[in-house]
C-alpha cells in the first residue's frame, strides 16, 4: 500500500493552509532555487512527478512548454489542481509514480518537487524517469536533504531551557530506510539515503549529473519568516539536475 498523507483530511488541511498562506519553505527557500536550475522551457513536454495542487505545471506552460502532465498519488490534490487550471496544455493523472505508466522517450523533462523521499524504492523510479525521458532531456528533483531525513528520530534542532537554536544533530547517517515522524498527524513515513546513493544510482541508471543545489532562502523569506535565517545553518533541501545520457537505450 503506497503512502497518501495527503488524503488524510486533517493533514491535508493544514497543508492547504500552509501553501495557501505563501509563508512557507517551499516559496522562499526550494521553489526559488528549483526554478533556477531549469533549462529553457519552450516547446518541451514536461512530466512533474509529485505535481500536488498544480502550481509549476502552470508555470511550466507560462515558460512555454506545450504540453504538461502532472501526477500525483492525492485525489485531493488533483481535485485542486483541476479546478486550478484553464490551460490545455496541461493534464493530470491521479496514480502513484510507483505504478504508473508511461511512454517511453517522450518527454524532454521530468522534474519532481519533494515526492521521492516518499518513494521506497529510488532506483526503480530513477529507471522510470529515464525510460519515459528522451536521450539528452534533463531531470530535476528536489528532495529533504539526507542530514535532515539522516537521525531516526526526525525531531529538528536541539534547544535550550530557553527554547533558542543550538545546533542540528546528525546521526544514523550510514543506515538508509525508512523514518517515520509527526507532520500535522502521526506516522508520516519518509526515506533516508546517503548522499553516495542518491548521485550513484543516477549514474547507473544513464544519467550525467549536472548540478547540485543546497538552497537558502530568498531575501523576501528571511524579511517574511524570521527562524528561516536557520536555513543558513544548515540545508533543509537539496536540489539534483542530471541529463539522461545521449548513448542510453531505452
Amino acid at each position: 500500500m503506497k503512502q497518501n498523507i495527503y488524503d488524510n483530511p486533517t493533514f491535508f488541511e493544514e497543508y492547504r493552509k500552509l501553501r495557501d498562506s505563501g509563508i512557507n519553505y517551499n516559496n522562499f527557500v526550494e521553489q526559488p532555487a528549483f526554478k533556477e536550475t531549469l533549462p529553457d522551457l519552450t516547446n518541451k513536454k514536461i512530466l512533474d512527478l509529485g505535481c500536488g495542487m498544480g502550481e509549476f505545471t502552470r508555470y511550466c506552460v507560462t515558460k512555454g512548454a506545450i504540453e504538461v502532465v502532472g501526477v500525483d498519488i492525492s485525489k485531493n490534490m488533483i481535485d485542486v489542481a483541476r479546478q486550478h487550471s484553464s490551460y490545455a496544455e496541461i493534464s493530470y493523472i491521479n496514480s502513484s509514480i510507483e505504478e504508473l505508466k508511461l511512454p517511453i522517450g517522450y518527454f524532454d523533462v521530468v522534474v519532481s518537487s519533494l515526492a521521492l523521499h516518499y518513494i521506497k524504492d529510488y532506483s526503480d523510479a530513477i529507471k522510470k524517469v529515464n525510460n519515459c525521458l528522451k536521450k539528452g532531456g534533463t531531470f530535476i528533483f528536489s528532495i529533504e536533504h539526507p542530514i535532515v531525513t539522516a537521525r531516526k528520530k526526525m525531531d529538528g534542532w536541539i534547544t535550550d531551557e530557553n527554547g533558542d537554536t543550538l545546533y542540528f544533530p546528525v546521526d544514523n547517517y550510514q543506515e538508509e530506510g525508512e523514518r517515520t515522524q509527526f507532520w500535522y498527524i502521526d506516522g508520516v513515513v519518509k526515506y533516508h539515503r546517503t548522499f553516495s546513493t542518491l548521485i550513484n544510482q543516477l549514474i547507473i541508471n544513464g544519467f550525467q549529473l549536472e548540478q547540485l543545489v543546497e538552497p537558502v532562502p530568498i531575501k523576501a523569506g528571511l524579511d517574511a519568516m524570521p527562524k528561516i535565517k536557520n536555513e543558513l545553518r544548515k540545508p533543509s533541501f537539496l536540489i539534483v539536475k542530471s541529463t539522461k545520457l545521449e548513448g542510453r537505450d531505452n
